[in-house]
C-alpha cells in the first residue's frame, strides 16, 4: 500500500463524518499529523471562494490561440481552480505553461491527461502504446504494471500528475462506438486483474489514476460525446458485469473514480438523468454502497451527453450537488461557483460536503509533493518522450498479445527460404510485415486481381491491414476483402492475420481458413512483432480477450513455440 493511501485513510479516519476505508500499520505518526496539519491548516486559510475554486479542472489547449491560453491563465490566478487536463497539442508549450501556473498558483494545481495508450492520446510527438484491447490479450499482467510506469515516467516529463486511465468498462457491445478498443475486453476478472496492474503501474511511481467510466459505459452504442447513452440492464446484470470491476478496485487503493455521462434506469428512476448528475448513483452506490473514499471526478462536462440538455455553470452545480468531488472541463467555473454557494446557503448542499471534498483534494496534492514544486526542463523533451525504450517495450507488449486461433496444417511458423505468397487488403500501410518476412522467406506480393496467378495449395498470407490512427476507426472488413479470402480458401493454404480488432472476424467466415492470427493493430511496432513470430523468432501465447461470435470466444488460443 503506497504513502498517499495510508495517509488518505488516516485523514479519513480522524474526521469525524467519515470511516477509514483501511487502517494502516506502518506510517509514523509524525508524518500522519503532518499530513494532518497542513490539510486542515491550509484549508482554513483558504475563502469559501477559494474553496470553491479547488472544485474545478479546466482544459488547456495550445492549438487554440493566445486569447485561449489567457482565458486559462485568468481561471488560474483569479478564479483559483483547482487543476487542468492538458489536450492538444505541443508538449514543450504546454510544459512551460504547467510551470508558470504552478509557480503563479496559490494551491498548487492537478495537472491531468487522458493517456490511457501514453501521453499519444493527446500529443502526438509522444509515443503511443498499445491500446487496451491489445493489453487484454496479454497473459502476463506485469507487462501491464510496465507499460503503466513508463506512461507515469513521461508524464513526469510534463508534469502531469493525475493520468484519467485505465477504462475499466467491461466491453460486451461490438458496436460501441467509444469504448472497444479502449477496453480490457469482455471479461470481467481480467479487466479487473488489467486494471488493478495498470493502476498500480502509475500510483507506486507517483501519478495518481483514475478508473472509468463508472457506473459502466461498456454495452453501449451511443457516444457519449454527443448524447446521452443508455445502460438499460438490471440490477443482478449490472454488478455481475458493469459495477464488477469498480466494485473490486474501489476496494484497492485506487485514487479516483470517473463518472460517466450515462442514464441508467436500474440505478435512477428519474428519467434522463446521467450518472454524473445522480446522487443515487454518485453518493448513495459509489460512496456508501462500495465504500469508496477517494477522488470522484465528472467526466468531461462539455461532452454532449450532458452539455446538450444542460446550461454551463448549472451543469456544475449539479454536478456536485450528486457527489463529485470535481468537476472535470468545466465550461464556466464563475457561474458554477456562484450557483454551488448559493445552493450551500441554501441548504440544497450541506457546507459539510465542500469541506469533504476541498481536504481531499488537498490531501492528494500534499502526497504528489506539489508543496515542493519544481518546474520541468524542455531540452530533449519531445525526444524524451519518444524513444527507443518505448519501442522496445511497445514490441514487447505486442509480440505478447499475438493470439494464435487455428493453425491446422502447422503453417506456422514459416521455415526458412519457403515460398510464401502474401496478399495485402483493407486501408493501412502493410509494408513493414513485408519486409521483415522478405529476410528470411521468399515472400511474393501479390494484388488482388492477380490472385489467380497464385500457384494451387500454395502457402498464402491474407492480411487485413485496418487503419488504427484513431481508436474510434471501424473495425469491419470490406465485402471485396471478404470475397477475396473466400476464393482463396478454395484451392490454398492460407493463413489469415488481421492487424486490427478481433470483433472484425465478427462476420467473416474462417471455417476454411487453416491458419488464423490476430495482431490487433496495424502499426509498426506490431507488424514486426507479427512477423517475428510467423518467422519462429517468438512465442505465440496471446489469448482473445473478447466474446466474438458464437465460435470465438474469450480465452481462445493456441500456444505456438518458437522454432530455436
Amino acid at each position: 500500500m503506497n504513502k498517499f493511501f495510508l495517509i488518505l485513510a488516516v485523514f479519513l479516519f480522524c474526521s469525524r463524518s467519515l470511516q477509514a476505508q483501511f487502517i494502516p500499520k506502518n506510517l509514523s505518526k509524525e508524518e500522519i499529523e503532518q499530513a494532518h496539519q497542513w490539510v486542515n491548516k491550509t484549508y482554513h486559510s483558504l475563502s469559501e471562494d477559494e474553496r470553491l475554486g479547488q472544485l474545478f479542472i479546466t482544459a488547456l489547449y495550445t492549438n487554440q490561440g493566445s486569447e485561449f491560453i489567457e482565458n486559462v491563465r485568468n481561471l488560474v490566478n483569479n478564479e483559483k481552480i483547482g487543476g487542468i487536463i492538458l489536450m492538444q497539442d505541443d508538449p514543450i508549450k504546454e510544459t512551460e505553461l504547467v510551470n508558470e501556473f504552478q509557480s503563479t498558483s496559490k494551491i498548487p494545481l492537478l495537472i491531468g491527461m487522458d493517456a490511457e495508450w501514453g501521453l499519444n492520446q493527446r500529443i502526438p510527438e509522444a509515443h503511443k502504446f498499445p491500446w487496451e484491447i491489445t493489453l487484454g490479450a496479454i497473459q502476463n499482467d506485469s507487462l501491464i504494471y510496465e507499460m503503466a510506469s513508463k506512461i507515469a515516467q513521461d508524464a513526469k516529463l510534463m508534469g502531469i500528475n493525475w493520468v484519467f486511465a485505465p477504462v475499466v468498462d467491461v466491453n460486451t457491445n461490438p458496436a460501441n462506438p467509444i469504448i472497444g478498443n479502449r477496453s480490457f475486453g469482455s471479461d470481467v476478472q481480467n479487466v479487473i486483474n488489467k486494471g488493478y496492474s495498470y493502476v498500480k503501474g502509475l500510483q507506486d511511481h507517483g501519478i495518481l489514476s483514475s478508473i472509468k467510466h463508472f457506473p459502466g459505459h461498456g454495452d453501449t452504442d451511443v457516444d457519449s460525446h454527443l448524447d446521452l447513452p443508455i445502460v438499460s440492464h438490471s440490477i443482478k446484470r449490472l454488478e455481475e458485469v458493469e459495477l464488477a470491476p469498480f466494485k473490486a478496485l474501489s476496494q484497492k487503493e485506487v485514487a479516483a473514480v470517473m463518472v460517466a455521462h450515462l442514464y441508467v434506469p436500474a440505478l435512477e428512476k428519474q428519467k434522463g438523468i446521467p450518472a454524473t448528475l445522480s446522487q443515487h448513483i454518485v453518493t448513495d452506490l459509489l460512496q456508501k454502497q462500495l465504500g469508496f473514499k477517494g477522488l470522484i471526478i465528472t467526466d468531461a462536462l462539455n461532452m454532449g451527453a450532458v452539455a446538450k440538455h444542460y446550461k454551463a455553470g448549472v451543469l456544475d452545480e449539479k454536478a456536485f450537488a450528486a457527489g463529485n468531488d470535481l468537476l472535470l472541463f468545466s465550461q464556466d467555473v464563475a457561474t458554477g461557483k456562484k450557483l454551488i454557494q448559493q445552493s450551500i446557503d441554501a441548504g440544497r448542499i450541506p457546507k459539510s460536503q465542500l469541506e469533504k471534498s476541498v481536504k481531499k483534494i488537498l490531501l492528494a496534492k500534499y502526497y504528489l509533493g506539489l508543496l515542493d514544486f519544481q518546474k520541468n526542463s524542455t531540452e530533449n523533451l519531445v525526444q524524451n518522450l519518444n524513444n527507443s525504450s518505448h519501442i522496445e517495450l511497445s514490441k514487447k507488449l505486442y509480440a505478447n498479445a499475438l493470439t494464435l486461433l487455428k493453425n491446422e496444417k502447422k503453417l506456422l511458423p514459416l521455415q526458412p527460404n519457403e515460398t510464401v505468397y502474401y496478399v495485402p487488403l483493407e486501408e493501412a500501410p502493410y509494408q513493414k510485415f513485408s519486409e521483415e518476412l522478405s529476410k528470411e522467406v521468399i515472400l511474393k506480393i501479390i494484388k488482388p486481381n492477380q490472385i489467380s496467378s497464385i500457384p494451387a495449395h500454395s502457402k498464402v498470407i491474407v492480411g487485413f491491414h485496418k487503419d488504427n490512427s484513431t481508436a474510434y476507426k471501424p473495425y469491419k472488413i470490406s465485402a471485396a476483402s471478404k470475397n477475396i479470402l473466400s476464393q482463396l480458401t478454395q484451392n490454398q493454404n492460407v493463413i489469415l492475420n488481421v492487424f486490427g480488432s478481433p470483433y472484425a472476424l465478427k462476420n467473416v467466415d474462417i471455417s476454411k481458413v487453416k491458419t488464423v492470427l490476430i495482431s490487433y493493430e496495424n502499426n509498426p511496432e506490431s507488424l514486426e512483432a507479427t512477423a517475428k513470430a510467423f518467422l519462429g523468432k517468438t512465442k505465440i501465447h496471446g489469448r482473445l480477450p473478447v466474446l466474438v461470435n458464437d465460435d470465438l470466444k474469450f480465452g481462445d488460443g493456441i500456444d505456438l513455440n518458437p522454432l530455436h
